[in-house]
């Protein structure tokens, strides 16, 4: 069974110019590769910085004019070219984006969710969005500067769900919801998960995407550095990459045990491991040259070492 979105060797520069006509190509993503299937629920996880939004945008086909994209996005199994996903935007492929800013100001939410339909029945499957998510059917009659940051975030989010999409891309949709309405809204996005729908939810918080993840892509400068199991993050022993047993072992729960330095800023890096600088294990063949991603112990990995943590 062909996945419902497969992301194969995804790349994407930025063209910037600086001093005049002096151009300069800004690497932001490299070589990602990535797979959602349907009645699955895949996190990404990573930093700011790491390319987790754009992935979103890329998708979408909606990255800024001055960007480059390389690589292969294949929705059911054919490729998503722009067209085709101009056609599928916001019916079969739904966005819950990052940032409030979406809804528009200058007019309310009951209209910007019918988007100009009227019948009895789209205005009934709006309502009843709005209700699953707290909100009563007098936020249709607000305007979007008359919504707290959680309301505004749970009208996008039911904007989003109510045409029952078969890809949902849900962009750090839980900042600014209190516990009880974060944990709603995820339970959700596993039942959607569990009607058939495919969910990349992407996140920086992997606490968050464990409550609700069947696999967890973890993302490091713009790479996919780690694809597994959910339930391989039980254990760090488990786990393959350094920079994801790093961040299991920052949790909380795990003893918050930080490493030192960051992710390198995009065009930093030449060659080489990203996590090169703040990996205990580097060698000299790690920062030589270009680590693909590979198969290790049921999970993917990208890294020339990973049983070296295991000594």
């Amino acid at each position: 069974m062909k996945p419902i979105l497969a992301i194969e060797h995804l790349s994407i520069d930025f063209i910037q110019y600086e001093r005049g006509l002096r151009r300069r190509v800004l690497p932001v993503i490299r070589d990602l590769s990535l797979t959602v299937e349907a009645g699955q629920v895949a996190a990404v996880v990573g930093a700011s910085g790491s390319g987790k939004s754009l992935l979103a945008h890329a998708i979408l086909d909606i990255l800024p004019y001055n960007s480059r994209r390389k690589g292969k996005i294949l929705y059911d199994g054919e490729e998503l070219t722009p067209e085709r996903a101009e056609k599928l935007r916001g019916k079969e492929i739904a966005l819950v984006p990052q940032g409030v800013t979406y809804l528009d100001p200058l007019m309310k939410v009951g209209a910007q969710l019918r988007r100009g339909r009227r019948d009895g029945e789209t205005r009934r499957k709006y309502r009843d969005a709005l209700v699953r998510y707290g909100l009563d059917e007098r936020t249709e009659g607000l305007y979007s500067f008359e919504l707290s940051g959680g309301m505004a975030r749970r009208v996008l989010i039911a904007s989003a769900v109510a045409e029952n999409p078969r890809l949902i891309i849900a962009d750090e949709p839980t900042p600014g919801l209190d516990a009880q309405a974060a944990a709603r809204i995820l339970a959700h996005f596993r039942e959607l998960a569990e009607g058939g729908a495919g969910v990349l939810f992407i996140t920086h918080d992997l606490e968050i995407a464990l409550e609700i993840a069947d696999r967890v892509a973890v993302f490091y400068a713009g790479e996919t550095i780690e694809e597994a199991a959910a339930g391989d993050f039980a254990s760090e022993e488990l786990l393959r990459h350094p920079f994801t047993k790093a961040l299991w072992n920052a949790m909380p729960q795990h003893g918050f045990r930080p490493i030192t330095g960051a992710q390198p800023y995009p065009g930093e890096m030449k060659e080489g491991c990203p996590f090169a600088r703040q990996c205990a294990n580097c060698t000299d063949e790690c920062r030589a040259g270009q680590i693909g991603l590979r198969t290790f112990r049921g999970g993917l990995v990208r890294c020339l070492h990973p049983r070296k943590e295991e000594a």
